[in-house]
């Protein structure tokens, strides 16, 4: 895609040793030679930025440098200016199901913005292919495949040269051995709450060690911390960040999981949908007119609700996820509640269910087919 953008620039990789070294060498002298370029895996030669930026300063002509790397360049430590004011961030997350389905009436990037505005999605066919949906996730690469033992062989593999390569040349950790099991470890407790002691202990880590290696899996977008939503009510719910993969389909490879069938074993394949639908959540925030923060509810009481989305205003959308194929009053429980919480600032609760039908379970309150998610037209909800 890099390359389809690139247009009249110079296109470098620095997966290409022979460039690599000049990039360490001599990176004013090789930004020097170029008047525009693209530079892939910028993140193996932080110092290039410095030069980048001398260019920059010296001709502000936007769009000279398109600059792509597998790590979240700014919060590497060996980076040593923010380039404030002179670049422009973007998050290219796995891709997303609207984006892999061809259909007349696709889930559009402003699914998030229209239950705001009180519209609630509805299937346009019947759900299907779910469970092949999540075991694949959104890497390209792994779609390509469609035999599960080869998506898994691609996973071990990228995930090893990240490992192997990447994090080993950039992050400066120590007991670098002990990584490989750790995001084994992360796996099996994604979709749980962050116990770094528990962890730790498991494999001869202390709890501020295995904090500074999630970091890292952060920074390369493997997985990511979801914060507690605490209201104003700080006293009453649970405060520790729970775990959610980024990719479902790299998630099932950790776990070995290539197949499945969910009627029968729930147990794991409740983890993957939830991974699954918080990655369609994140890169629809990611597209929507307003900007969203998303976090998880739990209170002393055990209620507790999969996401909960908040806007700029305090205006909040819950999400439950379940994947049966028929719901209950039960399962709007959490989402009652918090609607009884914040009446004036609760705007709909949710459960995504693998069925066909959208349904009312009381004022504000869906049940909601999940492949709505990429597939669905939206109706004004009843007053």
């Amino acid at each position: 895609m890099a390359r389809q953008f690139a247009g009249g620039r110079t296109f470098l990789t620095l997966d290409h040793e022979p460039t690599l070294q000049a990039a360490l060498e001599d990176p004013v002298g090789l930004i020097r030679n170029y008047d525009a370029m693209v530079i892939d895996e910028i993140q193996r030669a932080p110092r290039l930025l410095l030069a980048i930026k001398q260019s920059v300063d010296t001709n502000r002509r936007p769009g000279r440098f398109l600059l792509t790397g597998s790590a979240n360049l700014m919060t590497l430590p060996m980076v040593a200016d923010s380039l404030a004011g002179r670049i422009e961030n973007q998050i290219l997350l796995p891709l997303s199901q609207s984006e892999l389905v061809a259909v007349e009436q696709p889930a559009g990037p402003d699914w998030i913005d229209r239950l705001y505005r009180g519209e609630i999605p509805h299937p346009t066919t019947s759900a299907s292919q779910l469970v092949d949906r999540v075991l694949r996730g959104g890497y390209p690469e792994a779609i390509a495949r469609p035999n599960p033992r080869r998506r898994q062989r691609w996973a071990e593999q990228y995930l090893d040269m990240l490992i192997q390569r990447d994090i080993r040349d950039l992050a400066r950790l120590d007991k670098m051995e002990h990584l490989p099991r750790l995001l084994k470890m992360l796996a099996q407790v994604s979709g749980q709450l962050c116990n770094f002691s528990q962890l730790g202990g498991q494999i001869g880590l202390d709890h501020k060690t295995v904090g500074k290696y999630l970091a890292v899996f952060e920074q390369f977008y493997l997985l990511q911390r979801v914060p507690a939503w605490a209201g104003t009510a700080l006293g009453q719910f649970i405060k520790t960040p729970k775990l959610q993969f980024i990719d479902a389909g790299l998630l099932a490879a950790l776990r070995e999981i290539g197949d499945i069938t969910p009627i029968h074993d729930r147990s794991r394949f409740g983890p993957l949908l939830e991974s699954f639908v918080f990655s369609e959540l994140l890169k629809i925030c990611t597209w929507s007119e307003k900007r969203y923060a998303m976090y998880y509810y739990r209170d002393k009481s055990q209620r507790e609700i999969d996401f909960v989305i908040e806007d700029a205003r305090g205006d909040i959308v819950g999400i439950e996820v379940k994947s049966a194929a028929t719901v209950t009053g039960k399962d709007f429980s959490g989402l009652r509640h918090l609607a009884a919480l914040i009446p004036t600032h609760f705007k709909a609760g949710l459960v995504l269910y693998d069925g066909d039908l959208t349904l009312p379970f009381g004022p504000k309150l869906w049940a909601v087919p999940i492949h709505c998610l990429w597939q669905a037209t939206f109706k004004e909800a009843a007053p």
